[in-house]
């Protein structure tokens, strides 16, 4: 865990950096925006979701250029385009300008670049250790930013909350230059079929966790749409004291993540993972939604933080080991634009939502939605039956992969790690066993 730790934890930092600033600012957006020129409540929740659609937008253009001009400079423009958008945020005083600000935050989408990066860095086997160690620096920023958001805004205004996640970004690239080292060199062989984008939409496995980011994130946004308003208007929980919600539902959502992660990678056991997640995120909107007191309410917020922080260290981990190694980068693309594209229509539905119906249509909607999604998951395949053989160039001939290829079936992906002089074979269990594959890559005069 320590050499994984290692590998990761300057990517983690950026991208932990990068979540602080958002969620510094989420976690009293809601009941600041209420109070600028222009505010309506579907317009609160486009501001709180706003960023959101963007993101979405962006993507899978950041994912695709990583791929081609290298994972760094792909960061380095996002994150200057994001320090750009929170001083605008920063400096609005109406509705309209903060949602500038909150789409240009959006546009530099580098989320699915650090993750694809990330991914470069560690093994297949690592990846779900790789995965929890950036969810746990995410979730300590998250913790971070739930206590002291509130706080800091109490004392020196929100406008201060996204000059904050602006200088965040600037550190961040002094990081990403300074501490991350280049990932290793990778040899990819691929037809010109493969290499377009239309191809990461043919992987059965891709396009069920595709849908899956998207009901996810939807409902992080309605939450963070409901609980600041909610703590402000029904509750009249001053703003310095939103911590104490938000603090047992992170410690909680933390504690959630490390069972989820050994349980859905190391058991194999992934679709039942997101189903107990899903059952979670349902009784939670249906506290939040009809308790009139604040400790069930509590209850509640706790409850979603356990069944959201449950999916987070398998669901990249999950894309990045079915996507074929030249198109990572693009799949996480695709996962996180569905990812944004749930949070920019969850928020502003939830406020127009909420406009007509009040917070009890809100938590209806999300339960009729936590229903839509466990009879995907159901029908989802066990990401265990994907697996991955790392074979020495020394004694495996990587010219025989074409040949293997064309006369068996299961063979997923192929590529050589040339920096350390591995050949990786990412297979289907159910289709092709792994001593098949050693047996027909072994060269021919150690066979002999």
């Amino acid at each position: 865990m320590k050499d994984i730790i290692k590998k990761v934890w300057h990517l983690s930092l950026i991208i932990g950096l990068r979540f602080f600033g958002l969620f510094v600012v989420m976690s009293v957006l809601s009941a600041y925006a209420k109070e600028l020129d222009g505010a309506t409540a579907t317009l609160v929740g486009l501001a709180v979701g706003g960023y959101a659609l963007t993101q979405a937008a962006f993507q899978v253009p950041f994912g695709v250029l990583s791929d081609k001009i290298g994972r760094k400079k792909a960061i380095l423009i996002g994150l200057i385009i994001f320090a750009i958008g929170s001083i605008i945020a920063g400096v609005a005083t109406d509705i309209y300008t903060l949602l500038i600000g909150r789409f240009l935050q959006g546009a530099g989408a580098i989320g699915s670049v650090i993750i694809a990066m990330i991914s470069d860095h560690v093994k297949e086997e690592e990846r779900a250790h790789a995965m929890a160690v950036m969810g746990m620096v995410i979730a300590l920023a998250f913790t971070a930013a739930m206590v002291f958001g509130p706080i800091v805004a109490s004392i020196a205004g929100v406008k201060t909350l996204f000059f904050l996640t602006a200088l965040f970004a600037i550190i961040s690239i002094v990081i990403l230059f300074v501490f991350v080292p280049e990932p290793p060199k990778i040899i990819h062989k691929f037809s010109e079929e493969e290499a377009k984008i239309s191809a990461i939409f043919k992987d059965n496995d891709l396009k069920r966790m595709y849908i899956t980011f998207l009901f996810h994130s939807s409902t992080m946004a309605i939450a963070f749409f409901l609980i600041p308003l909610l703590l402000k208007e029904k509750f009249n929980l001053p703003l310095q004291e939103f911590w104490k919600v938000y603090l047992p539902a992170v410690f909680f959502g933390i504690i959630a993540m490390g069972p989820a992660a050994v349980f859905g990678e190391k058991y194999n056991k992934g679709k039942e993972v997101f189903l107990i997640s899903i059952a979670f995120i349902a009784i939670s909107f249906i506290l939040m939604g009809f308790s009139n007191s604040l400790f069930w309410f509590g209850v509640g917020v706790v409850f979603f933080f356990i069944g959201f922080n449950m999916f987070e260290p398998l669901l990249q981990s999950f894309v990045s080991k079915f996507a074929k190694a030249h198109q990572k980068g693009a799949a996480l693309g695709v996962a996180n634009t569905f990812a944004y594209i749930g949070m920019g229509i969850g928020a502003t539905l939830a406020g127009k939502i909420f406009e007509i119906y009040d917070v009890k249509g809100v938590a209806l909607f999300v339960l009729a939605l936590c229903i839509f999604w466990a009879i995907w998951i159901i029908g989802m395949r066990n990401p265990g039956l994907r697996g991955t053989l790392y074979l020495s160039k020394d004694i495996f001939d990587f010219n025989k992969i074409d040949s293997l290829k064309a006369n068996k079936k299961g063979i997923m992906d192929s590529y050589i790690n040339d920096s350390e002089g591995i050949l990786v074979i990412k297979y289907d269990k159910e289709l092709i066993e792994e001593e098949e594959i050693r047996k027909e890559l072994l060269k021919d005069e150690i066979k002999g």
